[in-house]
């Protein structure tokens, strides 16, 4: 796989995943403009390593981690609440959408990371954890706070979550 190939079938995705980490429409398509050129630069050695998507998204993650811990940013909700109603691939409620960007916002990075991989990008624990380097008992560890802390500052998402499962 070219980079040119990734970019033409994931851009949208990686674009996705990027917003839901740094909760920016702009911050995530610098991000992910700046990682695939990062990539592109080294692009024979990412693919001798195999699952050339898999390294861009980790890449995703650590430059998003960084620029956090450099820039401390806050996203105006306005802003969040206006690409997340554009860029929804499946139909959520409005109002669940905004609670949900508010509630990531209010998580750490690395909480966010493993959120956005293990439910947006639906990775297994394993593909998350090679992800982001580290072990599946961390990643384990991370989703059952991030989903704790979740119910804590957006409680209005259980009553979603609750109807879901009621209708299955």
């Amino acid at each position: 796989m070219e980079v040119e190939e990734l970019v033409r079938a994931r851009y949208g995705a990686l674009v996705r995943a990027a917003f839901l980490l740094t909760g920016s429409r702009e911050g995530a398509e610098d991000l992910v403009q700046d990682v695939l050129v990062r990539a592109g630069t080294r692009w024979p050695r990412i693919t001798d390593r195999g699952h050339p998507e898999a390294y861009v998204r980790r890449m995703l993650v650590t430059q998003s981690i960084d620029t956090w811990r450099k820039w401390h940013r806050e996203v105006p909700a306005g802003e969040a609440t206006a690409y997340l109603l554009q860029s929804a691939a499946e139909p959520v409620a409005v109002p669940t959408r905004v609670a949900l960007a508010r509630a990531l916002a209010r998580l750490t990075p690395k909480q966010r990371a493993v959120l956005v991989l293990r439910y947006v990008e639906d990775l297994t624990e394993v593909a998350t954890a090679e992800a982001l380097g580290v072990a599946v008992g961390t990643v384990k560890s991370q989703t059952r706070d991030a989903l704790a802390r979740l119910r804590v500052v957006a409680p209005e998402l259980l009553a979603v979550e609750d109807g879901v499962k009621e209708e299955s």
